[in-house]
């Protein structure tokens, strides 16, 4: 749930507009599905790293992997036996470049510039509102799983005990609260709509706007020119040298 959590600051990836950042993280994403060589998802990820650096996000990205060690145990050990050990490899590439792409959207994103985004975009105001009112709120549910298993370890339930079955057993103590606290979270929120006349009229105003700047246009054509050339280099692999498509031998 960090790794989705906006954090204030002032840097370049901060300021950017939403929109550049959105296009940044489904384009790498894009590319995370399309390739399956280990060697050109490496390159894809390393291109990660300056937009990393650049707005301070080093440390939140680290924990934000290693958060899904687990899965990367997983995928190693079932991929090896049933498939190959390169497609663990290259699986686990893309979900990382995938994670990182999306965590960096979200962590500088705030969630009124997510929604005005949206609207740029000519979403409708009901489905833009609610996808930045369930962002916002992200943080608050992972604060509330925390508190809740902080109690049940107060009152002396082991939730770690045993093997994976019975630990997915024991989450049930902290699922039915939280499902409970989110419903009741919900209905606050629709009667305060409510009470507030929410989609009474179609002409709205708001606070301030969203614009892009010449370092967004920047930033969107090498976006732009690093996609395209992914794509020809997908349509066309003879482009890039053989050792791109090295895979273990096992």
């Amino acid at each position: 749930m960090e790794a989705f959590k906006f954090i204030q600051m002032k840097t370049i990836i901060h300021s950017l507009d939403p929109r550049t950042k959105l296009l940044l993280a489904i384009i790498y994403s894009i590319l995370a599905i399309i390739f399956e060589e280990i060697f050109i998802l490496f390159f894809v990820f390393l291109s990660l790293f300056p937009f990393i650096l650049a707005g301070q996000l080093f440390k939140k990205w680290i924990k934000s992997i290693r958060g899904m060690t687990f899965l990367f145990l997983l995928l190693i050990i079932f991929n090896t036996l049933f498939s190959t050990f390169s497609k663990s490899i290259s699986m686990i590439l893309r979900i990382m470049i995938m994670v990182s792409s999306f965590s960096l959207f979200f962590l500088t994103v705030h969630p009124d510039d997510l929604m005005l985004s949206l609207l740029s975009l000519k979403v409708p105001y009901n489905i833009a509102f609610s996808f930045s009112l369930s962002f916002r709120f992200v943080p608050t549910i992972a604060i509330e799983a925390q508190n809740i298993i902080d109690a049940q370890k107060s009152r002396g339930y082991e939730m770690e005990q045993g093997g994976l079955i019975s630990q997915a057993k024991n989450l049930i103590p902290l699922l039915i609260p939280l499902i409970v606290c989110s419903m009741k979270r919900a209905f606050h929120i629709a009667e305060a709509l409510d009470s507030r006349a929410f989609g009474s009229t179609k002409n709205r105003t708001y606070y301030y706007s969203i614009s892009y700047t010449k370092k967004d246009w920047l930033i969107t054509v090498i976006l732009i020119i690093f996609f395209i050339f992914g794509i020809i280099v997908k349509i066309f692999p003879d482009l890039l040298p053989n050792w791109f498509y090295w895979r273990f031998p096992v």
